[in-house]
């Protein structure tokens, strides 16, 4: 300190410090009124713009004033050279999360307007973040003139014993950059693995997959689990697909007017019940003779795996309704068996009896109901 404070220098430094204030108060107040007009436009690069220097502005302007009092004051160079140290640091540490936040918030835009891109896993994103961190830390170490090549030297050392004691997180975090750069999975995508476990797949991070079930309970697999396993995904190469529904009816009816009726309900459920391909065409395929039927399978179209529920339940509603104004039969399998007395002869006719169509007027009988014939039992002279 070359000279004492004086009054003089106390208010210029007082007045420097709070027009610091004063714009910090005014700069953010007039980016938060322009980040209320930012999101109205369409575009998602101006509010992480203005969110990052809703972060960076004011802490410079807070700085800048500290700076010009420091100036104004007759400090020793020690302390001057400190202060400005400090606050320089202060600067980096803002800087280095405002860039964190727009540059991860950036990635995050960029991955959900495309659709080749994971639209909301978080691996990306935090993988960002953490990188803009660590070089943000490195460069403040530089500013208080600590030397990084040690400490990047024993980070090297470091690495490898961290590596060995996490390797099945390691394995999870490359096996999720490896689903998500190979396009497997995308968050939406409806899977089911071998294993059983099937949903809309929520997320992707560091270590695990999140799966909402239709029950709307949410299933954790490690990425290196999901990685290795077999699995459908019900998305890919595109979301519609085709439902095969299976239906019978009896050898009596005439096959071109089932097929007739069959296609105007697929017909009618493509158009009228939402979720449904309402420019499928309608196809019916005759496969088996069955015991009992005549077997064939309509195909219908669903515009994503969950429409198939609602979009099934409404075609055998119409269906049954329709096959019973037009007199269609869907007969039930039945099965005759006879009971002789112990010894007597079985013709062979009898051993095993053809299954029959069931005849109007009889009740229907449940899949694989069998009704017994007992023989009168010849009464005692």
């Amino acid at each position: 300190m070359n000279r004492s404070l004086t009054l003089d220098d106390w208010m210029i430094a007082g007045i420097a410090v709070v027009a610091g204030l004063i714009t910090a108060f005014l700069s953010r107040m007039l980016l938060r009124w322009l980040g209320k007009h930012a999101l109205r436009t369409n575009w998602s690069g101006d509010d992480l713009i203005v969110a990052a220097l809703r972060t960076l502005v004011p802490a410079a302007a807070v700085a800048g004033g500290i700076a010009s009092a420091a100036a104004v004051l007759p400090l020793t160079s020690s302390v001057g050279h400190t202060v400005n140290r400090t606050l320089t640091v202060l600067l980096i540490l803002v800087s280095t999360i405002a860039a964190a936040r727009f540059i991860a918030g950036l990635v995050r835009s960029l991955a959900q307007s495309r659709s080749g891109v994971a639209g909301s896993a978080t691996i990306f994103v935090n993988i960002t973040r953490v990188v803009v961190l660590a070089m943000g830390f490195l460069v403040m170490l530089q500013t208080l003139g600590i030397s990084i090549a040690p400490l990047l030297t024993a980070l090297g050392v470091g690495g490898l014993a961290v590596a060995l004691a996490l390797q099945d997180t390691l394995a999870n975090l490359f096996a999720g950059v490896h689903i998500l750069a190979s396009k497997t999975i995308q968050p939406g995508d409806y899977i089911r693995l071998s294993s059983g476990e099937e949903g809309y797949v929520v997320d992707i991070n560091w270590r695990n997959t999140t799966v909402r079930q239709l029950s709307n309970n949410l299933v954790i697999i490690p990425n290196a689990q999901l990685a290795g396993t077999n699995m459908t995904n019900f998305n890919r190469p595109e979301q519609q697909m085709t439902l095969l529904v299976q239906v019978g009816v009896g050898y009596d009816s005439d096959l071109d007017h089932v097929e007739r009726v069959t296609t105007e309900i697929v017909a009618e459920v493509m158009t009228e019940i939402t979720g449904a391909v309402p420019d499928h065409e309608p196809a019916v395929r005759f496969h088996t003779f069955g015991d009992s039927r005549i077997s064939f399978t309509v195909i219908l179209g669903v515009g994503e795996f969950s429409d198939q529920y609602r979009i099934k339940h409404e075609f055998i509603k119409r269906l049954h309704k329709r096959y019973r104004e037009e007199g269609i039969r869907i007969p039930a399998p039945t099965r005759s068996v006879a009971l002789h007395p112990a010894g007597a002869a079985l013709p062979e006719s009898a051993l095993i009896e053809a299954v029959m169509p069931q005849q109007a007027g009889i009740p229907q009988q449940r899949e694989g109901s069998i009704s017994v014939q007992q023989p009168p039992t010849a009464s005692r002279g």
